[in-house]
């Protein structure tokens, strides 16, 4: 429960992001170092990204593998800034546009109007690092498919 006694709003980490330049090179090293299993894997063209799912243990938490689809997009330059590393820390949530509404009363700003599709059909947000303390906080719900 929050300070003020409302519910909280994240149910679960669902993931941490790591931008990597080699997608193939990472879900090896994942794999081979770790242990990690690979659940899926996909292209997202309106993120700019090539990604892989890596189960850590049975927890139901993952590590989001992120490679750039293009030197435009949004992890490319996440790279050419701070290299290789975490990008992302992902909340799952049951509401995303609830859970929305109530961020942004708190003062919260979202970088997108509406939610956008996300892995696996889900549906995600980000809350601006500047207001989560340099975080870049992303806001997932899953689909029914999924987890």
């Amino acid at each position: 429960m929050g300070t003020d006694s409302s519910p909280d709003l994240f149910t679960a980490i669902d993931h941490v992001g790591v931008a990597v330049s080699d997608l193939d090179a990472a879900v090896d090293f994942y794999s081979t170092t770790y242990g990690m299993r690979l659940l899926h894997e996909e292209v997202n063209e309106e993120q700019g990204v090539r990604e892989a799912m890596m189960a850590v243990g049975d927890s139901g938490s993952c590590i989001q593998l992120l490679a750039p689809l293009s030197p435009e997009s949004t992890i490319a330059k996440f790279l050419d800034r701070s290299g290789p590393g975490i990008q992302q820390l992902a909340y799952r949530v049951r509401d995303i546009e609830a859970v929305s509404a109530t961020l942004r009363e708190r003062g919260m700003r979202l970088l997108y109007d509406s939610p956008k599709r996300g892995t696996s059909d889900s549906r995600v947000n980000f809350i601006h690092p500047k207001d989560a303390g340099g975080i870049l906080v992303e806001l997932v719900e899953p689909s029914e498919s999924s987890h």
